[in-house]
C-alpha cells in the first residue's frame, strides 16, 4: 500500500506543475547528454542527466527553490543626515 502511494506521488510530480523553467532544464539536460554522448564525454552525460532529472522530477532550481522571495520586505526610514564641517589648520 505504501509503495502504491509513493508511485502516485511520483506520477503526480512528473505530470503536473510544468512551467518554462522545468522545460528549459529538461531541454538543456537532453542537449547536454546528446552532445556529450557524441563526444564521448561521460562527465557531461552525468551533468546532463542531473539537469534533465531536475526538469522531470521538479527538484532543485527547476522546482523554483533557487529564487529569492521577499516575504518580509525591509522598510527603510528616511532620516535627515546632519553633516559637520571639519576645518583643518
Amino acid at each position: 500500500m505504501h509503495e502504491n502511494q509513493l508511485m502516485r506521488q511520483l506520477k503526480s510530480r512528473v505530470l503536473t506543475g510544468w512551467n518554462l523553467q522545468r522545460v528549459a532544464f529538461l531541454a538543456i539536460g537532453v542537449v547536454t547528454i546528446l552532445t556529450s554522448l557524441d563526444d564521448q564525454g561521460w562527465v557531461g552525460v552525468l551533468l546532463g542527466s542531473y539537469f534533465a532529472a531536475m526538469g522531470i522530477f521538479a527538484f532543485g532550481c527547476a522546482a523554483g527553490n533557487c529564487g529569492f522571495s521577499q516575504r518580509n520586505p525591509v522598510s527603510y526610514k528616511e532620516e535627515e543626515v546632519k553633516f559637520e564641517e571639519i576645518k583643518s589648520n
